[in-house]
């Protein structure tokens, strides 16, 4: 009996050791090679121009007046369009949410009519499986011109029992393959969201940057193939502190990640680097931005710095900046307070003043085409914006991309009621450092 029992723990233990080791190789480090980053030649950039005249433009990219939006991304597509996303309910979480999205002619400088991708009913359909909420997509084209839709789903419980869904188009979103789920852990499949933008190694590789809620909040780097599979993966952070990392690549080998963080001690961006096409991450330190558990976007500049959008606040979201910083992440400078509530602490006001303030900032950035909806969008102000204590503004989920005409593409969530669109150049960068 006593051998038995021995032989039993004996045969626990190593599966328990081959468990680990298997959950180890598929959590830690990757065991493939890595091609690098693909990175434009800084030689051949556009943004090298000599003479560009200062470029700043705001629009609405989003059109309905009673939805709940956030969480948007953009995509540059051929001939200066882009194409952004963003998922849009009755709240966040809501049964209701779908993920939508609106196209961008560069001729009028005007976005159009928003289009419905994704649903729980489509994305139930088309990967078998009982879908309670949809959120957080991610939009953007790889090198071969395939355009790429991530985004999150849950089938049980919050947003820890997240899975990640790919769709893609192959004619710059006119139209799209059925949704399918990505395999990204071992462990049921879940836990696993998508926020900021993908990056893309020289063999066509996507480097798709995620992050855990379950058991943690932590950082990882997908490797997917040009297909959509799931190749690889690395961890970039571990413990209870990490989420939504954005990859910015500064050489082929040599890339740079900001985490938002969701810890307890020093409410600071915290920033990791890798030195071999990310295979492996420093450990995350914090840098010198504040940050109130809120998320952010980094692109890079010409001069292997780079641009971050963020809520550089102790507390709250109620002012959206635009910093520049050097390749060490040493020393940060603003360039533009991007959208700010006239109160410096973000105390809210009072409904009547409130009305007056967002009717000014909603021309500024309404555009010819979306200037008519501004009376009933003041008249139906709801409980999301004014409540009890007020009316606040919110600024926050900026998504940061660098054209190939040389422009710079922001969106993010404008009080919760549109996706609004910034796009600047360097000459404009120039004229504000």
């Amino acid at each position: 009996m006593l051998a038995y029992k021995k032989k039993q723990f004996v045969t626990g233990v190593a599966a328990v050791s081959l468990l680990a080791i298997f959950f180890a190789a598929w959590w830690l480090y990757p065991d493939r090679s890595v091609a690098g980053f693909a990175v434009a030649d800084p030689a051949s950039d556009p943004l090298a121009l000599v003479g560009q005249a200062p470029f700043y433009r705001s629009r609405f990219a989003s059109t309905d007046l009673d939805e709940f939006v956030h969480s948007s991304s953009v995509a540059a597509l051929p001939s200066g369009a882009l194409m952004a996303v963003w998922f849009a309910g009755t709240r966040e979480g809501a049964a209701d949410v779908q993920i939508r999205g609106a196209r961008y002619d560069a001729s009028t400088a005007e976005w159009g009519d928003e289009l419905v991708l994704a649903t729980r009913e489509s994305t139930s359909s088309a990967t078998r499986r009982h879908i309670r909420k949809l959120g957080n997509p991610v939009i953007a084209l790889a090198p071969d011109d395939r355009l790429w839709l991530f985004y999150v789903s849950v089938s049980i419980g919050g947003w820890a029992g997240s899975a990640i869904n790919a769709m893609y188009s192959d004619d710059f979103g006119e139209n799209w393959s059925a949704p399918k789920q990505l395999i990204t852990t071992p462990f049921l499949n879940i836990s696993t969201l998508v926020r900021n933008a993908p990056v893309f190694h020289s063999d066509g590789t996507i480097g798709l940057p995620v992050y855990h809620e379950f058991l943690g909040k932590f950082a990882e780097y997908l490797y997917i193939s040009a297909e959509g599979e799931v190749l690889d993966k690395s961890r970039i952070s571990k413990g209870t502190h990490s989420l939504q990392p954005t990859v910015v690549p500064v050489s082929a080998q040599t890339a740079v990640v900001l985490l938002r963080y969701a810890g307890d001690t020093h409410h600071k961006v915290l920033a990791s680097r890798t030195e071999d096409a990310g295979q492996t991450w420093s450990k995350p330190r914090p840098v010198d931005p504040s940050n109130p558990n809120s998320s952010l976007a980094a692109v890079g500049t010409p001069d292997n710095g780079l641009l971050v959008a963020l809520n550089d606040l102790e507390d709250g979201r109620f002012r959206l900046r635009l910093m520049g910083t050097d390749a060490g992440l040493n020393f940060w400078q603003p360039v533009i307070d991007l959208d700010e509530s006239p109160d410096p602490l973000g105390h809210p006001f009072s409904p009547e003043v409130y009305r007056e303030i967002i009717g000014d900032k909603f021309q500024l950035s309404s555009g010819p085409r979306r200037l008519a909806l501004m009376d009933e969008f003041l008249t139906h102000l709801d409980q999301r914006v004014c409540a009890v204590q007020g009316c606040d503004f919110e600024y926050e989920y900026p998504y940061f991309i660098k054209s190939a005409d040389g422009l710079y593409h922001l969106v993010y969530s404008w009080n919760n009621a549109f996706i609004k669109h910034v796009s600047f150049n360097d000459s404009w960068l120039d004229t504000q450092l």
